[in-house]
């Protein structure tokens, strides 16, 4: 059998780095231990790391190993795009698979996922769990209550987030299930729905890039799952029960924005309600910005501003500025 030829056919993983050379040390090894029959081939893209990542992924010497370098911080979203095209340029998938640096399969995983059964899926989200176990919040897979009317009514009726994300029951059930939307944290997707459907869009540069394109997906007729048996682990510190500050503060900028132009998709026309109900409670986030408050209604407004008009053009660099007090360059 060639090497990443499973039952699903050639697997290529994407992983995005970013100044987090001691994650990226664990989750490399961990993919790599993958036999090559469900593996083809891992892309690592390093978004301008300057922590010695470059000089320790030249270090190593499996042949599946393919280095992206940028030359600069593009976020998660710009990486993801460029991994992407780079394995369906270059190493020829059947699926892909794409996870951050803190990310990665739990032994065997990758076998489970060449065992399933996956004719009439176009995509499928793993089981993510955090180190000690619990589930990971922000990877749990969603279905779009707006999509749903018995699921827009328990969440009205106060199911909260877990009347539209799986939940430990869905994780210990076997057998696929439908979801609306994944993380790109051990998401899998078939080269042909990338080669018709096209890329994240890298400008939006971080936060709800991967709930944009999954559920982008979704609304055009492809059908995503949940596949239990697929396991993974997120070391994630984003987000802190210790901390509601938004750290560092540039990130209320695309935070906000995305969010935006993920609920215009999710909402359709409960659009303008859903944004009366959700932006005072956001604006609640500056009792915890003390000292910094100004600089954080700023990046707030710019994010309305764009995220109503669904732009995403503006350079890093003036978000950057801004949340440091600066005037943005010329």
């Amino acid at each position: 059998m060639q090497d990443g030829t499973g039952g699903n056919g050639r697997l290529v993983a994407v992983v995005v780095t970013h100044r987090r050379l001691a994650q990226l040390q664990v989750t490399l090894p961990a993919l790599l231990a993958a036999p090559r029959a469900a593996l083809a081939a891992v892309v690592v893209v390093d978004n301008a790391s300057d922590d010695g990542t470059p000089d320790w992924l030249a270090t190593q010497t499996d042949p599946r190993l393919h280095v992206l370098r940028l030359d600069r911080n593009t976020g998660g979203a710009g990486g993801f795009e460029a991994g992407m095209r780079h394995a369906m340029a270059h190493h020829g998938p059947d699926w892909l698979v794409v996870m951050d640096d803190d990310a990665r399969p739990d032994p065997g995983a990758l076998a489970a996922f060449q065992a399933l059964d996956l004719d009439g899926w176009d995509g499928i989200a793993a089981a993510v769990r955090h180190p000690d176990g619990t589930l990971c919040e922000m990877n749990r897979p969603t279905l779009n209550p707006f999509w749903h009317k018995r699921i827009l009514m328990r969440t009205v009726l106060g199911g909260g987030r877990g009347a539209f994300h799986l939940g430990e029951a869905d994780f210990a059930r076997a057998g696929l299930r439908a979801v609306d939307g994944a993380s790109f944290v051990g998401f899998f997707l078939r080269a042909s729905v990338i080669a018709r459907r096209g890329y994240p869009d890298p400008a939006l540069f971080l936060y709800g890039d991967d709930a944009i394109y999954t559920m982008g997906l979704t609304r055009a007729g492809h059908r995503l799952g949940f596949a239990p048996s697929v396991r993974f682990t997120h070391d994630s510190t984003t987000y802190s029960t210790a901390d509601p500050r938004i750290r560092p503060l540039w990130k209320v900028y695309y935070y906000h924005r995305n969010l935006l132009i993920l609920y215009r998709m999710a909402t359709g026309v409960f659009f303008v309600p859903v944004l009366a109900y959700y932006v005072p409670r956001w604006l609640l986030r500056l009792k915890a910005h003390g000292g910094e408050r100004g600089r954080f209604l700023r990046l707030f407004a710019l994010a309305l501003a764009d995220g109503l008009r669904r732009r995403t053009g503006r350079p890093h660099a003036e978000v950057l500025a801004r949340a440091e007090g600066r005037a943005p360059d010329p």
